[in-house]
């Protein structure tokens, strides 16, 4: 992806197309995930019904100022066996909200006056001062109702907490789920891609897509999209409860509503704006930090630490600048809808203290619409981090999405054909091939090799060496031609099989983390230790395997950094005849090796090459002389062919070739002597 695309995908908060792409992955745990969404309405229920209960218990049982009882008769029907009757200095009184309408009765209210609570009578007839014992006798019912609600709000805060729990341990392991297969996807899409690709995308920004953008959709599918129907169920759960209480303090708390609207719009826009322009200066810091950590032995020999500083300086300054301006955007929203927030509680006490002073409303009510108007703007104030994280994940989703549709450069035939035993004849016919346009590589490049020869190509820097290695291996398809197999176009054949015929030791050995063995095998099961053992005392590797202290079971570092390149040279030798290939490729195999290793490599040469077809690119010609058939290519052409002796006879490039060759070693040994 250039520069500008991923400008362009940072400026998108919000893309259905790619959120419709995400949710396939969601799609084969549906299940869990609906089960997430239940227990979040069972937690939303939870969380709702908190306020209401204590608003229950301030106005039916706390404030007794709130509770009328009437006197009754101890003859009616069933007053023997209510347990709600009390009988107070010879009244029988039951409470006002419990009692029938039959017949006439007597009304009591509880008032406090002084240090003393009194049963008045409505009428103002009949006043009764309440000692302490019948006050507890008079409010037992009530103290039994608050104990009963108290046990009630534990069960259903207990429940909110298990079931948070459960909810969040099932949405956590469905979010590692999903990147799970997003990551295996990726990393099998990255195995099938062809070289050209990887030509062209440096390792660092792969590694990110395959680690930080998959953890920022983890962060969507877990923090944003399920949890943002919890946050639906509440607004819509608030909304109804206040409503149902009292439509007036309803309408007051959600006045501040389009201020809120107003605020969220604004942000919305500069914040995306904000993340945009931070999230470009981070991109710069970064391929500016890599390419000083790449480059540092270059920077030191040269001298260049004061300049790369200052130049580091100035993308950091950049970046440090960008975060300032996005932290005052973030820092202002937060701030603003407290403030909202802090407006509609005023807004609330203002006139619902006002019609609990003049006995229109409930205190319990009033203490309720507090509590669900802050659980209201819970969700509102979160939307900063929210925002934050579907900005980075439809950034990262589009990065993502970008390599799974790059589609493989070598194209897979449906039915290939079968390869059989390979004898390893090739031949290629008239092939041209260009890595860019019509920057033509190789023009019109036809040679037979036969089986069990050795063919050595050999040419100036730039000539197609490598490339046909490259493409015999089928790395990269031709544009013109054929290259063929035992007669078999290699594009008609499955690559897998072709590349278990062939084996390839190159210049740069890639040695993997693990041990000797593992490299050599690599944890193919069917190679066993004693053939392991075998080809590396094949291929001289053995004196030195042995001298280790643990070994084959000697472990090797990243990239192979605590072994030396004869070292590395010689295990990629015992690798490849551990496979045993019908057609062996050595790419430049003895170009940076030492002395001693190269009488060692000599040696194994012969060994590794009995029995099989070999192409060899040589850069000392000293290692070629035996080969069968020697090609000389310039500029993408053959321009010679032959023996080493029939090539020196010619006198053409490959003489030339030959006595610069030796005129340098030559002047080597004078120098040392």
């Amino acid at each position: 992806m250039d520069h500008f695309q991923e400008e362009q995908t940072l400026g998108k908060a919000y893309d259905g197309r790619l959120v419709r792409r995400l949710l396939k992955y969601a799609k084969p745990y549906w299940a869990l995930i609906a089960l997430c969404v239940a227990l979040l309405f069972v937690i939303a229920v939870t969380d709702l019904a908190r306020p209401y209960l204590v608003k229950v218990a301030i106005d039916d049982h706390i404030l007794g100022s709130n509770i009328s009882y009437v006197q009754i008769a101890a003859t009616e029907d069933g007053a023997a066996d209510d347990d709600r009757l009390v009988t107070i200095q010879g009244l029988t009184l039951r409470r006002e909200k419990d009692a029938d309408d039959s017949g006439p009765h007597l009304r009591f209210e509880l008032v406090r006056e002084g240090n003393e609570q009194r049963l008045r009578s409505t009428t103002g007839d009949v006043t009764l001062t309440l000692s302490s014992e019948e006050i507890r006798e008079l409010r037992g019912f009530d103290r039994e109702s608050i104990l009963r609600l108290g046990a009630l709000l534990l069960i259903v805060v207990s429940a909110g907490f298990v079931l948070n729990y459960i909810q969040a341990y099932i949405l956590q392991f469905t979010g590692q789920r999903i990147v799970f297969d997003i990551r295996q996807e990726i990393f099998t899409h990255l195995q099938r891609l062809a070289l050209a690709f990887f030509d062209g995308n440096p390792v660092g920004r792969l590694v990110t897509r395959v680690t930080n953008d998959t953890q920022n959709l983890h962060e969507m599918y877990t923090a944003v999209l399920v949890n943002l129907f919890k946050d639906i169920f509440m607004i819509l759960g608030i909304i109804i409860v206040m409503f149902r209480m009292d439509v007036r303090l309803a309408a007051v708390s959600l006045a501040t509503l389009p201020l809120i609207v107003v605020i969220t719009a604004v942000f919305r826009i500069k914040a995306r704006a904000a993340y945009r322009e931070t999230r470009v200066r981070l991109a710069r810091i970064n391929a500016n930090f890599a390419e000083n950590i790449s480059g540092m032995r270059l920077v030191q020999i040269f001298r260049q630490e004061r300049r790369k500083y200052r130049e580091f300086d100035e993308v950091n300054s950049s970046h440090y600048r960008a975060s300032m301006r996005e932290l005052k955007v973030f820092a202002v929203f937060r701030p603003s809808i407290e403030l909202v927030y802090s407006l509609a509680v005023a807004t609330l006490i203002w006139v619902g203290g006002g019609q609990v002073l003049r006995g229109a409303v409930d205190f319990g009510v009033l203490y309720a619409f507090i509590n669900y108007l802050e659980l209201f703007f819970r969700p509102i104030n979160d939307l900063t981090e929210k925002y934050n994280i579907m900005q980075a994940s439809m950034a990262s989703a589009e990065r993502i999405f970008l390599i799974l549709d790059e589609q493989p450069a070598i194209a897979e035939i449906d039915s290939p054909r079968p390869m059989g035993e390979v004898k390893g004849h090739i031949e290629f016919r008239n092939v041209w091939f260009a890595y860019v346009g019509e920057d033509w590589v190789l023009r019109d490049v036809s040679f037979t090799v036969e089986p069990g020869q050795t063919v050595a190509f050999v040419g100036a820097t730039g000539a197609g060496k490598s490339t046909i290695m490259n493409l015999l291996s089928r790395f990269y398809d031709i544009q013109k031609g054929q290259i063929l197999i035992d007669g078999q176009d290699i594009r008609s054949l499955s690559t897998a099989e072709l590349r278990r015929n062939v084996g390839l030791v190159m210049q740069d050995v890639f040695m993997f983390s693990g041990t000797i063995g593992e490299n050599i095998r690599l944890n193919n099961p069917n190679i066993d230790m004693d053939r392991v053992e075998s080809v590396a005392r094949h291929v001289n590797a053995h004196h030195f395997i042995d001298a280790l202290p643990k070994k084959y079971e000697e472990p090797v570092t990243e990239r192979g950094s605590t072994l030396s390149a004869g070292q590395r040279q010689l295990l990629a030798f015992a690798r490849a005849l551990a496979y045993d290939p019908a057609i062996l490729i050595l790419d430049e195999a003895t170009a940076n090796i030492d002395t001693e290793t190269e009488m060692l490599i000599q040696d194994a040469l012969p060994k590794l090459l009995k029995g099989r077809t070999s192409l060899v690119v040589a850069h000392r010609l000293s290692t070629i002389q035996d080969a069968d058939t020697i090609i000389v290519l310039h500029r993408g052409k053959i321009r010679e062919q032959g023996t080493h002796q029939e090539l020196l006879a010619q006198k053409g490039l490959y003489h030339n070739l030959f006595l610069l060759q030796y005129k340098e070693d030559f002047s080597d040994t004078e120098g040392v002597s």
